[in-house]
């Protein structure tokens, strides 16, 4: 084994350790701003959106992609339910379920990460095959976890709008 892959063996655990402490604030009671969840409700479906595009053609991935989007948007609903809300005075503030938005995230990442790897791993190969953009960035999981990660903080972000949209004016704010 060369010294090369035995630094990535002991790397990864610490590359996913760093994800992990960078995603968990992301996760951790903070104030409901409007910009941010239009950002959200606007960016992942066009992201989507530019995606199904860009797979057209792969039936396989396009599928993946959807079934993706249905599965996030699905735990995004179930994480909703479960986020806690707060209000103090003329600020709005919530706490997401760290779970769901969690494992989400950190399997898109592992499968970036898988990415990764396999291209190390065919650099290092005594007869490496040319990578084309279809196995690697249009790959069926790549896809799907795109796709669960698109759709769960799309939906999130909507129902957070359609939240703050609901609250009544403050008074002397109208």
């Amino acid at each position: 084994m060369e010294l090369t892959t035995l630094a990535l063996l002991v790397l990864i655990p610490l590359l996913v350790w760093r994800i992990y402490s960078r995603l968990r604030p992301l996760f951790a009671r903070q104030e409901s701003l409007m910009w941010k969840h239009w950002v959200g409700a606007a960016g992942f479906p066009l992201l989507v959106l530019i995606s199904a595009i860009a797979t057209f053609r792969d039936v396989l991935a396009l599928s993946c992609l959807g079934a993706g989007v249905l599965a996030g948007g699905w735990m995004g609903r179930y994480a909703l339910s479960k986020t806690r809300i707060e209000t103090h005075g003329i600020r709005y503030f919530f706490t997401p379920n760290a779970r769901f938005g969690m494992v989400i995230c950190l399997l898109f990442a592992a499968r970036i990460l898988s990415i990764g790897i396999e291209l190390y791993m065919n650099r290092q190969s005594d007869f490496p095959k040319p990578l084309t953009r279809e196995m690697v960035l249009l790959h069926p999981l790549t896809m799907a976890s795109f796709g669960l990660l698109a759709g769960y903080f799309a939906y999130y972000s909507i129902g957070m709008l359609r939240w703050r949209r609901a609250q009544p004016p403050m008074p002397g704010l109208e």
